[in-house]
């Protein structure tokens, strides 16, 4: 059976074993655990005694904390991913075999948190890292010690490279003949058009 928050391709068999394990908790508590969820998706830091509490009724193991919190991580950025509205991720969980009650307390957080899942995910999706400096440099070298006359400008370039989500900044030289530099410069500013176009 297809599923639209699986974007129409069957579950994947890891989550059916944890919607069972995810029913053995009330639905009140699967709201509270699927807040704790949506906050560590957006960045925020998962609070891991409080989500301890929340399971200990149900005398959840480690692993089926780790293993519920996974299942709620994918549910719900898949859902959001897909932009799938809250009473379809409703039926749609209800027909996996999570009970009602749990998926209208699971799809009310989805619902209220799905703008902002989206808005996040288009801020990190597809970004290897953040450019956060420039420094350059021209030199223009007379001569070297391969050649007698070079007579040439030489640019250095120093950017600041945020890898990922870090705040860790890390530093990445090179030296570009003035041929190469113009390229450069060239295609910057043809990408800079395109970002702008596509920005209105």
């Amino acid at each position: 059976m297809k599923f639209r928050f699986c974007g129409d391709l069957d579950c994947p068999d890891w989550v059916l074993a944890e919607i069972n394990i995810l029913s053995k908790i009330t639905s009140v508590k699967i709201k509270f655990l699927t807040v704790q969820v949506l906050k560590d998706i957006l960045g925020e830091s998962l609070d891991y005694e409080k989500v301890h509490k929340l399971t200990s009724d149900a005398k959840f193991e480690i692993g089926d904390i780790k293993a519920s919190i996974a299942a709620l991580s994918f549910i719900l950025t898949s859902a959001a991913k897909y932009n799938v509205d809250p009473e379809t991720l409703s039926n749609e969980l209800q027909q996996l075999g999570l009970p009602k009650e749990h998926t209208t307390s699971l799809c009310k957080s989805y619902s209220d948190g799905q703008s902002s899942l989206q808005e996040h995910f288009r801020k990190t999706s597809l970004r290897v890292s953040n450019l956060d400096s420039v420094q350059w440099r021209v030199d223009y070298v007379l001569s070297s010690s391969e050649l007698q006359e070079v007579n040439e400008p030489s640019v250095q370039l120093k950017l600041g490279i945020k890898p990922g989500e870090t705040s860790h900044l890390e530093p990445v030289t090179f030296t570009l003949t003035a041929d190469k530099f113009r390229v450069l410069l060239h295609e910057l500013k043809q990408a800079q058009n395109i970002m702008t176009n596509l920005g209105n």
